[in-house]
């Protein structure tokens, strides 16, 4: 399971351990890579966790920092860590670089708080729903590359369902402007929020409406997010994994983790939800506006 899970979370607390040990030290991140003679940019990829490291590197980091002994046996055993892979690398590009870290993060969370102001969230997409966003998202790509991103996301889907470990929860908001917003023509939308209909009465998902009556609020401001929460680590050899904000863009994303950005996405999340219906009202919305579309 550690291996179908994915190096991300490892990777993430080995960097901001030796990120951490290096200010304590006292040593710039360019006076590291002179002493070292390491690269700028290893020191910085390492210390953001966007790949995997040599335990020998590990090693000579923590000698220049000077870390303790067993402090740098237990980091030593995170760098082994971030050999593993996760399934998505078996995609190649149909992941890119700048998504494929959200998705370890998303596989390793034991909670997701999402606000959805665009499209349905993909964790609850249909496949004819996927389908039609792919030809929107992707107009020169081939049919055999739309088709590997469907192929993603509906793998994606498995963790809400999964056995071992304990799948997270979702907790998703969404705009009424989204259920409204046909995506693929009527016969698609309606499949579409059945699926919605039928995710909403798992035990682990959650998902209410904000109605348009609600007028403009805080979500509308802060666009489409999601809040990752992270289970605590097991044995105590780590601290637990910090909450992390994803913004999504047309080329790229956001990741922020930084108490205060985490402080502003967590308010707007909380007004959002104010402002959402209960889920059995939520539920009354779906089916009267799936109503609306049979009889357009």
């Amino acid at each position: 399971m550690a291996e179908e899970i994915g190096s991300t979370v490892p990777r993430r607390q080995l960097g901001r351990l030796l990120r951490q040990y290096r200010t304590e030290a006292g040593v710039t991140l360019d006076a590291a890579a002179e002493a070292l003679e390491y690269s700028r940019q290893k020191i910085w990829r390492i210390e953001c966790g966007l790949g995997a490291v040599r335990v020998l590197d590990v090693k000579a980091m923590c000698e220049l920092y000077g870390v303790s002994e067993e402090m740098t046996e237990a980091m030593k055993g995170l760098a082994t860590e971030t050999k593993s892979k996760g399934w998505w690398h078996a995609y190649g590009d149909a992941v890119p670089s700048w998504f494929e870290l959200y998705v370890g993060l998303e596989s390793a969370a034991a909670k997701l708080r999402q606000y959805q102001e665009t499209v349905i969230p993909g964790l609850l997409q249909t496949r004819e729903y996927i389908q039609a966003l792919a030809r929107i998202d992707q107009p020169a790509a081939t049919d055999e590359e739309r088709e590997h991103s469907v192929q993603v996301r509906l793998q994606r889907q498995n963790l809400l369902t999964r056995r071992l470990p304990q799948p997270p929860r979702l907790d998703a908001v969404i705009s009424e402007a989204v259920l409204r917003r046909r995506v693929g023509g009527r016969a698609i939308m309606i499949g579409q929020l059945n699926g919605l209909l039928e995710a909403s009465e798992r035990r682990n998902a959650s998902v209410r409406v904000v109605p348009l009556a609600a007028g403009p609020h805080l979500g509308a401001v802060a666009g489409s997010f999601v809040i990752l929460d992270f289970p605590i680590a097991k044995g105590g050899r780590a601290a637990p994994e910090p909450s992390v904000v994803y913004s999504e863009s047309l080329t790229g994303a956001l990741y922020l983790d930084k108490p205060a950005e985490l402080r502003a996405y967590e308010g707007a999340f909380a007004s959002v939800a104010q402002l959402a219906q209960s889920e059995a009202e939520s539920r009354d919305t779906i089916k009267r506006i799936i109503g609306e579309l049979r009889h357009d």
